[in-house]
């Protein structure tokens, strides 16, 4: 097994402290000396390994897509049919490893300011653009064209909603509480594309 770098132990502990920090502080209020102090280290460390406070909030984004990404992928692998694999993208938003308190109040708060910033905007439009082409992908084999869209928006703003939910309120819905219920919203909403209203 590759030993871990000293500079990567660093960059894990930043990523770590930033989680805890913004969930405590803010992500506009907390300093980069608040983040810092977690692990025991100054703000120009932060500066020397990330460059800035924005960079560093950039890549503690990055740090919970490749969770995200890596849920999806082990939740794919035993999909046998489009519907599964639709199950597999809207129920790793509520994998174990990545649907936490911390991570919620991260995730809301960095969507939240990315209207306002070139670095975090660009991110967002990456990611955004990834989950609509997996949606468009496996609905087009589930879901009549004139309803596909519909869907999409139906079970991201369940997704968004409990995540703004958690973030805000710090509400106790477990992961597999919110799985079980997006499972539910799925069958509902494809069950509905299918009726003679639909």
């Amino acid at each position: 097994m590759k030993r871990k770098l000293i500079r990567d132990i660093r960059h894990d502990e930043f990523i770590h402290a930033t989680l805890k920090a913004t969930y405590d502080k803010g992500f506009h209020a907390v300093t980069m000396s608040e983040i810092a102090g977690q692990v025991g280290a100054t703000a120009a460390s932060i500066n020397y390994y990330f460059g800035s406070k924005e960079q560093l909030m950039v890549a503690t984004m990055r740090h919970l897509l490749i969770i995200l990404s890596r849920a999806h992928r082990a939740r794919l692998h035993t999909a046998q049919t489009a519907k599964d694999r639709l199950r597999a993208l809207v129920e790793a938003n509520f994998d174990d490893a990545l649907f936490t308190p911390e991570h919620c109040s991260f995730w809301v708060q960095f969507w939240a300011a990315a209207p306002y910033s070139d670095n975090l905007a660009r991110l967002q439009r990456i990611n955004q653009s990834r989950v609509a082409s997996h949606f468009r992908h496996e609905l087009k084999h589930l879901a009549p064209a004139h309803f596909r869209r519909t869907i999409e928006r139906m079970l991201q703003s369940y997704m968004d909603g409990v995540w703004l939910n958690v973030a805000q309120n710090r509400q106790p819905i477990t992961a597999a509480h919110a799985r079980q219920e997006i499972r539910a919203l799925l069958d509902m909403v494809l069950s509905q594309a299918h009726s003679p209203r639909g």
